[in-house]
């Protein structure tokens, strides 16, 4: 028998087997009964074996009907392409100041505007303070400050309250300090300073407090240092820098330390650096910069050293250096160039950890370009040039990821243009 008539033989036998199986339902009327005898019950095939003869895949365990013949079944591989399109980053214009200014701040609040307040304008110091909002890519002006002033912070405190300190107004250094409300737009005073100042540093500390350190007043370069508590608007003297300094920079450091680093004391560019421990109210030095420096930047690294780049030089030149410090170890190493010297620039953070250095003064005009530093290669590249060249304006990173770039020096005049940055 060869194998085809064996299969037709074993196809007759299971339909043979199949006929003579008991009804399922034995509770069935006579009359259904009757309806079924004799039936040759047509009843579908299915399970067979691979090599049977067969009409339809169905008829098949596999389900795969070849040539009338059950076959292996078979295995249908798609390939899905996904295409990822990336575009380049960009700057773009926004909505204008109200007043054009420089020595202003730039705040982030809590429901993602940006208030930026006082500084300097073509006629002089301002009091005005403008909002930014994202959304619409417009400024509306809020209420002013009680006092005009320039070169004073603004720091955000935890009450969601904007605390505005010292500063310099037409009578001289201001020992004033105001609050913002941004539920109202209003300012109301709070403490004055011990020690009146322009120039200083304000850090927020991890208790709420705000810690405000060095300066300058009329006698020179301070090295007095104080607290503020949100919770009584009083200020209270802490231990002095161990190196009087204006034009320096403050950062809060992972472990709770404040490092500050450079700045000027009378003429003299600084290359030291102390580290303010809020447990104690004391100071202690730390490892010099390798190179000195003043209105530079410092910024916090997502592995919490922290990169300080560009300033000027001893004689006003702009420098194009950066390095690292590391807390673990209390020392700073160079990581190579700036792609192009810059003093009086900004830099920050953005969402992807690199960090954006904009505008500035080089040697001889304010600049446009702008550079990123990745940490995980330590490698600086060029990035889109700013619409405007400008330096002392404000950069702040918005809740989008986006940096808004506002007001400062361009090279004629006083800016109140604004632009954002596109990663």
């Amino acid at each position: 028998m060869d194998q085809t008539s064996g299969n037709d033989h074993q196809l007759e036998m299971i339909r043979r087997i199949r006929r003579s199986k008991p009804a399922a339902n034995t509770q069935k009327s006579s009359e259904e009964s009757h309806s079924n005898e004799g039936c040759s019950c047509n009843e579908e095939i299915t399970n067979l074996p691979i090599g049977s003869p067969c009409k339809k895949p169905g008829e098949c365990a596999s389900g795969n009907c070849v040539n009338e013949k059950c076959a292996a079944a078979t295995t249908i591989t798609t390939k899905t392409t996904t295409k990822t399109t990336t575009t380049a980053p960009e700057w773009i214009s926004t909505g204008n100041l109200t007043t054009g200014r420089v020595f202003h701040t730039a705040t982030m609040l809590a429901n993602g505007q940006v208030l930026v307040v006082g500084g300097n304008g073509n006629d002089g110091l301002l009091s005005s303070a403008e909002l930014y909002d994202p959304i619409t890519g417009m400024w509306t002006s809020t209420g002013n400050l009680i006092t005009a002033r320039n070169q004073h912070t603004a720091t955000t405190l935890p009450n969601g309250l904007v605390l505005v300190v010292g500063g310099l107004s037409n009578n001289g250094f201001l020992d004033s300090t105001e609050l913002y409300n941004p539920a109202t737009g209003m300012w109301t005073s709070t403490g004055n300073l011990i020690t009146a100042r322009n120039r200083h540093t304000a850090t927020i500390l991890t208790n709420g407090q705000v810690l405000v350190a060095g300066g300058f007043q009329g006698s020179g370069p301070l090295d007095s240092a104080e607290l503020y508590d949100p919770s009584t608007g009083m200020w209270t003297n802490t231990g002095n820098l161990i190196t009087a300094r204006n034009q320096h920079t403050a950062t809060t450091l992972p472990n709770g330390l404040v490092l500050v680093a450079g700045g000027l004391f009378d003429l003299d560019v600084l290359n030291s650096a102390d580290l303010y421990n809020p447990s104690t109210g004391m100071w202690t030095s730390t490892g010099n910069l390798i190179t000195a420096r003043n209105h530079h930047t410092a910024t916090i690294l997502a592995n919490g050293q922290v990169i300080v780049t560009g300033g000027s030089d001893t004689i006003s030149l702009p420098l194009d250096s950066a390095e690292l410090y590391d807390s673990s170890t209390g020392m700073w190493t160079s990581i190579g160039n700036l792609i192009t010297a810059r003093n009086g620039h900004t830099a920050t953070t953005l969402t992807n950890g690199q960090v954006l250095f904009a505008g500035g003064l080089g040697i001889s005009n304010a600049l446009n370009s702008a550079e990123l530093y990745d940490l995980l290669t330590q490698m600086r590249t060029s990035t889109a040039n700013m619409i405007t060249d400008r330096y002392f304006h404000t950069a702040t990173r918005l809740t989008n990821g986006q940096v808004l770039a506002a007001g400062g020096f361009e090279n004629g005049g006083i800016a109140n243009s604004a632009e954002l940055y596109l990663p």
